[in-house]
């Protein structure tokens, strides 16, 4: 159980921070950089809400577009669909153990707020299990508060300056 709402709280919060670098923001209106605020919700028998401050880095932007996935758990989408302000996902995550979570996700985004929904179904000891998880985001501004929660990527990527890009 503790195995499944971790993955889909990291699953969904991954979607935030790895991935590909990312352009500036292109006609789709892509989410940009900078100081972000990120709600996560997550229910399986119960429920989660954790909400954090952060400064996101192109490239972790662009993991939002291409399907949740990091250093937890091996993630596939192979159904991803992006444009337009909206994403739909469809796929499955496996922990290095080979516990596997079959993912569909379907969300919008701007360049200032992004929500993902997701479904996630498995089995623990032959018991199929089911949740759900959302990730509400907004951007908060340009510019991070020396304090605000970095990745390692972000750290690398930022140096001293508190303006993503």
């Amino acid at each position: 159980m503790h195995l499944v709402r971790t993955a889909v709280m990291t699953t969904v919060w991954a979607a935030s921070v790895a991935g590909p670098a990312l352009a500036a923001p292109g006609p789709e209106g892509k989410p940009k950089p900078g100081y972000w605020e990120v709600g996560e919700t997550a229910t399986l028998l119960f429920s989660a809400r954790k909400i954090e401050h952060r400064c996101l880095v192109g490239s972790e932007i662009a993991k939002v577009l291409n399907g949740p996935s990091n250093r937890h758990y091996d993630c596939t989408y192979p159904t991803r669909a992006t444009g337009d302000g909206k994403i739909r996902l469809k796929g499955s995550c496996a922990t290095k153990k080979g516990q596997v979570a079959y993912v569909t996700a379907q969300g919008t985004y701007s360049p200032t707020s992004f929500r993902l929904v997701m479904s996630i179904s498995t089995r623990i000891g032959g018991i199929p299990l089911s949740g759900k998880a959302t990730t509400d985001a907004k951007r908060l501004g340009d510019t991070c508060p020396v304090d605000a929660l970095r990745s390692d990527e972000a750290k690398t990527a930022l140096g001293t300056s508190n303006t993503p890009e």
